[in-house]
């Protein structure tokens, strides 16, 4: 199993370095740390073609020996520089070629407020990529927490909920870690009506997932309400060590990722890592 870390030589780098750990220490997987440069990296005036790719391993090697050397004696990590115009392109690419699970990036660099400010690439990411994406709030890398304690999933009806409900379940079932199920109302949208359709909708997945986990796994439901959604999630208890699991927008292609407004509403008020789902396959016929 492999995760693929986008590299920065940056705090958000960092954090995403550290989440990435994390996820190989409770996934028993291995780390792909991908730094990707463009031609527009290489600042010296007047570079010779032969001599491009010279120029941006000099620049890499250092920040890629820095990563490393963050990277402890009980997690398996390879390291490497690839070259194109699109970061997120090429790291979608880049996870495809590798078998992925997935991509794991920092949430600190402008554009949101709050504890996750996407820079461009990961919010180009964030609505482009082929793998589920897991971002790591800011200050990620100062946190003690060594393993994911458990699992929370945003459950709903739309397109990409089956999805993202098995693949929480998998996540629970690779890392023997509890599953919590979700269901968020917002009563600014739904009113106090929607919340007894919610629990509705709750205690039905619930009883759907029990009967696919091993004996005695555990997994519990519950619908949280607020007068908006960021409120209905900040409202539930967190630790550090949680991983929510979101899934993409009913504007997502087949298969690939595109953050909807309440996940993009939940990613400014939460201080754990949230990994983001693709959308389900395409329909028979499409």
């Amino acid at each position: 199993m492999k995760l693929v870390v986008g590299y920065l030589a940056t705090a958000g780098g960092a954090d995403a370095l550290a989440l990435g750990v994390r996820l190989a220490r409770t996934l028993g997987a291995e780390l792909e740390l991908r730094m990707v440069l463009s031609p527009d990296d290489v600042t010296t005036p007047r570079i010779t073609a032969d001599k491009f790719h010279d120029v941006l391993a000099g620049q890499s090697s250092a920040w890629l020996d820095d990563a490393m050397a963050l990277v402890p004696d009980d997690v398996v990590a390879k390291a490497e520089v690839l070259i194109g115009e699109s970061v997120a392109e090429v790291l979608g690419e880049e996870a495809l070629r590798l078998g992925a699970e997935a991509l794991v990036v920092g949430g600190s660099g402008g554009g949101l407020a709050g504890s996750l400010a996407l820079g461009s690439f990961v919010d180009d990411l964030l609505h482009s990529a082929p793998v589920p994406v897991a971002v790591a709030p800011r200050g990620t890398r100062h946190s003690e927490v060594q393993r994911v304690r458990s699992v929370t999933c945003a459950i709903g009806d739309r397109p990409g909920a089956a999805r993202l409900l098995d693949m929480a379940v998998a996540a629970s079932r690779a890392t023997g870690v509890p599953l919590r199920l979700v269901s968020l109302v917002a009563l600014d949208k739904h009113g106090e009506e929607g919340v007894e359709a919610a629990r509705a909708h709750a205690y039905a997945t619930l009883a759907a997932v029990k009967s696919t986990l091993p004996e005695g796994a555990a997994v519990t439901a519950i619908v949280a309400d607020g007068d908006t959604v960021e409120a209905a999630v900040d409202g539930l208890d967190w630790d550090p060590a949680d991983l929510l699991m979101l899934g993409s927008s009913r504007l997502a292609p087949p298969r690939r990722l595109f953050i909807g407004s309440t996940a993009a509403r939940i990613l400014r008020v939460l201080q754990v890592p949230i990994v983001v789902t693709p959308g389900e396959d395409a329909a028979p016929g499409t």
